[in-house]
């Protein structure tokens, strides 16, 4: 079975997909420019998610309660840790590719054991992708940390896990309001286990407050919106543009040198996104 795009869906893919490159140019930039620790930078997001989506919940007119659940929470809890972990060691473009491989990967993954099976096309288009990323990854001297990579691979397939388990919301500001409150414990405890290391400053808090309350908990709203008309294969490739706008963000902001081997490795990964949209999933 294939989705087709509405306008309204491709508006609110775009808008997810420029907050999702908003979040790692703010991580980045955090971790980079500002003295906050990677702990408090992810307690910090995740609390300001959970603030703004549960005063949009109640603001809202007929309000509502809070629903999400555990598994989603845990899910949103990883991604979030290790992403900011990660980015102590990555760029911030090269860190979004690596991301959002990950998620492509688990999302194609579930599509194929729940039977929507890939076509010929779809099947180069993953393996363009996939290829892109190994070469990203292959030692040299433009290779990305192997710790940074491992941790952001680990935080992608954790924000797959997290995207699946939002499709077919029937409430996606709920749902996020109650998945971002269910992330405080585990927060707390990451504050706790790195007490020792915390450190702050204003412009620190500042962009970690932008991240959860506007990129992560406002942005995963609208993306929980813009599931419920993708396919996994559309979800798992429109979210690869993303990569693209962090990289020449984080040149621009930043500074940061686009190199060749990523510049190669998006061509790839981009290659398999347009193979992968242009085709039609086989429903079995």
């Amino acid at each position: 079975m294939s989705h087709v795009l509405t306008v309204r869906t491709l508006f609110l893919t775009a808008l997810a997909m420029l907050a999702f490159a908003g979040n790692s140019l703010l991580c980045r930039l955090a971790l980079k420019a500002t003295r906050i620790d990677a702990a408090s930078f992810t307690s910090l997001r995740l609390l300001a998610g959970a603030l703004m989506l549960w005063l949009l919940l109640h603001l809202r007119q007929g309000g509502g309660r809070v629903s999400g659940n555990w598994r989603s929470a845990a899910a949103l809890f990883v991604y979030a840790a290790a992403f900011s972990y990660a980015y102590l060691h990555l760029d911030a473009g090269t860190g979004a590719l690596l991301l959002f491989g990950a998620v492509q990967i688990s999302m194609l993954v579930y599509g194929f054991i729940q039977s929507e099976r890939p076509s010929q096309q779809q099947s180069l288009g993953f393996v363009l992708a996939l290829g892109g990323l190994i070469a990203l990854l292959l030692p040299g001297a433009s290779a990305p940390s192997l710790t940074g990579g491992l941790l952001m691979l680990l935080s992608g397939l954790a924000w797959g896990m997290y995207s699946l388990l939002g499709r077919g919301v029937s409430d996606p500001l709920a749902a996020s309001a109650g998945n971002f409150l269910r992330t405080i414990p585990f927060a707390l405890l990451l504050t706790l286990v790195y007490l020792h290391r915390q450190s702050w400053d204003a412009p620190g808090l500042t962009y970690a407050v932008l991240s959860g309350a506007l990129t992560s908990g406002i942005g995963y709203v609208i993306w929980y919106s813009a599931l419920g008309g993708l396919s996994a294969f559309q979800a798992a490739s429109v979210q690869l543009s993303v990569p693209i706008l962090a990289a020449l963000a984080g040149s621009l902001l930043l500074g940061e040198a686009i190199s060749l081997r990523l510049v190669l490795a998006s061509i790839a990964v981009l290659g398999g996104i347009a193979l992968l949209l242009r085709a039609k999933a086989i429903r079995r």
